[in-house]
């Protein structure tokens, strides 16, 4: 039977914690939510594949013989990089219609391009009659972003949606890329709340943050050949080699190593239902965010301060790559309501006016959902 139309999904990452440990070898612990990139597909005569977005109401198009990147950040290479991506891995695509709508904001720290990502190799695989594993689909989505959109992205968020289950954070070691399922507790509720304030990825920041932890790397392997990345890095090392980082660098890499840490007590506390604890692993990851990583800015701190000044609030900090997008804030699911509107007035008195909100709720990770 001939294949007229897939339908194919990919839902928006939370990252609880681990922060900007993806790049650097570390240990990341997200969960998936109920905001999806949606694409419908249909397969074409010819070798053109032509993507249309109702979100921004654009249309874009290329050529499956011609998949050399432009690394612009253009949406389109996003899917274009998929497409080379999968062809690198030996399935013979077709040529196809992409309409695609999303109802992830843009630039909010949510993963929009990784779930436009999943969503688009899902379809693209689906039409050409292939499949591939969750894992592998990941790797080929992480490159895609690396080579077609010039963001030097770890392989936290493509894993996440490919494969973490239901109702449950994924804990992944990104270097060895074993991964463990950890269930949510049902009285534990994640609200996200978004800054207002946007940073494309691609701006240079999140490079550069990736840039100074590699040049780190290499003042402290100079001191011990066995240090490959800041996952090699131990707190005497780095207090004996303070001198030679600087305090810029330095700072870069105590927070990474922090935060490390931070993903193992997290994983516990979740395992414990220890909710309080939960909340004052958010708070610290945020300051060590703000403080030592620079990843932060002033509405995104304010944002945090004033959820933090509600007794009822456990905990809350940024979410994301930085330097904009949502707050992430925990509490009790039964002070969700009052929470929640807190954090807006809190938001509305410094803006004048309501912020974009979202409570976390469990998806499935990124797949085709028929035909």
């Amino acid at each position: 039977m001939s294949i007229t139309t897939i339908r194919a999904v990919a839902p928006a990452r939370v990252n609880i914690i681990g922060e900007h440990t993806d790049h650097n070898d570390g240990l990341v612990l997200p969960t998936c939510t109920a905001l999806f990139t949606r694409i419908i597909a249909k397969p074409r005569a010819d070798g053109t594949v032509r993507a249309t977005t109702t979100t921004l109401g654009e249309a874009e198009d290329f050529e499956l013989d011609d998949l050399s990147p432009l690394q612009t950040s253009n949406w389109i290479e996003y899917v274009k990089g998929i497409a080379a991506g999968l062809q690198e891995a030996g399935v013979a695509l077709r040529g196809a219609e992409l309409e695609i709508d999303s109802d992830i904001p843009l630039g909010a720290g949510l993963s929009s391009s990784a779930s436009l990502e999943l969503a688009a190799a899902n379809a693209l695989l689906a039409i050409a009659g292939a499949t591939l594993l969750p894992d592998e689909l990941a790797r080929i989505c992480q490159k895609a972003e690396q080579e077609y959109a010039g963001v030097q992205c770890g392989i936290m968020d493509q894993y996440a949606l490919a494969c973490t289950e239901s109702g449950n954070a994924l804990f992944l070691d990104c270097r060895s890329m074993q991964a463990l399922q950890v269930k949510l507790p049902s009285d534990l509720t994640f609200i996200l709340t978004d800054s207002g304030v946007r940073h494309q990825l691609t701006d240079g920041d999140y490079n550069n943050r990736a840039e100074e932890c590699a040049a780190a790397v290499e003042i402290l392997a100079q001191s011990d050949a066995a240090v490959k990345s800041l996952r090699d890095v131990d707190a005497d090392l780095l207090t004996r080699q303070e001198s030679e980082l600087g305090d810029l660098l330095f700072r870069r890499c105590r927070h990474v190593l922090s935060e490390n840490e931070r993903v193992l007590d997290m994983v516990t506390a979740l395992k414990a239902k220890d909710l309080p604890k939960i909340g004052s692993l958010l708070t610290a990851c945020h300051e060590s965010l703000r403080d030592d990583f620079a990843a932060s800015c002033k509405p995104v701190d304010a944002l945090v301060a004033g959820a933090n000044d509600s007794e009822l609030v456990l905990g809350s900090r940024m979410v994301g790559g930085g330097f904009g997008g949502c707050v992430l804030s925990a509490c009790h699911s039964k002070d969700v309501i009052e929470v929640a509107e807190h954090i807006r007035d809190v938001y509305a008195a410094a803006n004048g006016e309501q912020p974009w909100q979202h409570q976390v709720v469990p998806a499935h990770p990124a797949r085709v959902t028929g035909e």
